[in-house]
């Protein structure tokens, strides 16, 4: 049995560099996504994420691990930090603060390099309120009312809801036509809001009497980008579910990774299976593995023959070790050094602005706001 774990971290080791690049005739291959190859230089990529602290390997897998090997590819990239987004839901100002450090230090320790990529932090350019409030003037309410994400949120709340959170998927739409984006790293579940966004846009034009804002395009993340709770495999893993136990967080120590994945929900049988309908957990664990090593679950399946759940989930958990310890050393470094992440937020503003500032001015000109 020893021999046999051995073979498979042997393996695993030899695929450890997540962002390893196999050309294959006029495809790449990234993970197990397969992209064209002939990717436009003028292409910009806008994408963000919510100051929630330290991510779990659920944002990792499904979306930090593929903003990292977009930098690889030719046109512009902007990542935000979308802390106005944020406050949607009443935060404690010290906490945002600190969390606003962590997910700096997070996108840095995962390899988002400031010399590719225009990292900065939502609320230090005012013209993504000022451009969503210029969407919002011409986007019917009964249009924002239909979204799912409103209808739950009212199902939820007992006061009728927020202007915030109605008006949410219009400042989610100014983020990206802000910079003029292009294309837009989503999962199957964001879809709705990429078409929002071009609805959006083209209503815009119209406004403008010209096409400033292009057509914005989706480009997949890696089939990673559902993790599932390790306690309840029929939700995704979560910042809010009511345990720690649910979700692996990348600065987790070997220890607490190791004791999370082996207390995971699987089922009864033994055998290491991939069928995320009839077996969700084993397959959760399936797809960490996959997204930690690069393998394919017929990959997986094939190397843990033999091997039942509990031996198996010790691979699952050697696997994720393997990528987040070196991870999670480089994070604590980083985080140490507030004033240099304070330096990179600030150099990364400074940049967006430049396009901000331009865009917004030529929005500003075509709505007749200039004096």
């Amino acid at each position: 049995m020893q021999l046999k774990r051995l073979g498979i971290m042997q393996r695993l080791l030899r695929k450890v560099p997540v962002y390893l690049k196999c050309l294959n005739k006029n495809k790449q291959k990234i993970g197990v996504r397969f992209i064209s190859s002939s990717i436009p230089e003028d292409r910009v990529i806008f994408s963000g994420i919510q100051p929630t602290g330290v991510p779990h390997i659920g944002n990792y897998l499904g979306a930090i691990k593929y903003w990292v090997s977009l930098q690889q590819e030719p046109g512009k990239i902007f990542y935000s930090i979308v802390d106005l987004h944020s406050i949607t839901i009443p935060r404690e100002r010290d906490s945002l603060h600190c969390h606003i450090l962590d997910m700096t230090a997070c996108l840095l320790a995962c390899g988002i390099d400031p010399e590719h990529s225009v990292l900065f932090q939502q609320s230090d350019i005012p013209e993504h309120t000022l451009l969503s409030w210029a969407i919002g003037c011409v986007v019917p309410v009964n249009r924002l009312k239909i979204l799912p994400q409103w209808q739950e949120r009212m199902k939820q709340s007992k006061d009728g809801g927020h202007i915030g959170t109605f008006t949410y998927p219009v400042l989610q739409s100014a983020d990206i036509l802000l910079y003029k984006a292009t294309h837009i790293p989503v999962g199957e579940d964001q879809l709705i809001h990429i078409n929002l966004t071009n609805e959006l846009a083209q209503v815009m034009n119209r406004r403008l009497l010209k096409p400033f804002f292009p057509r914005v395009h989706s480009i997949s993340t890696s089939t990673s980008t559902r993790i599932r709770n390790l306690r309840d495999p029929s939700v995704k893993m979560s910042k809010s579910a009511y345990s720690e136990q649910t979700r692996i967080e990348l600065t987790d120590s070997d220890d607490h990774i190791w004791r999370k994945i082996r207390r995971s929900v699987t089922d009864c049988t033994s055998e290491i299976a991939y069928d995320p309908e009839n077996r969700p957990g084993v397959s959760n664990l399936i797809e960490i593995h996959c997204g930690f090593s690069n393998l394919t679950p017929d990959e997986v399946c094939a190397d843990a023959k033999g091997l039942d759940t509990g031996q198996y989930k010790r691979v699952v958990a050697d696997a994720v070790i393997t990528v987040l310890a070196p991870l999670r050393q480089r994070f604590h470094r980083l985080r140490n050094d507030e004033g240099h992440l304070r330096s990179v937020l600030k150099n990364g503003a400074d940049r967006a602005r430049e396009v901000a500032v331009a865009n917004w001015e030529c929005v500003r000109r075509l709505l007749g706001l200039c004096a």
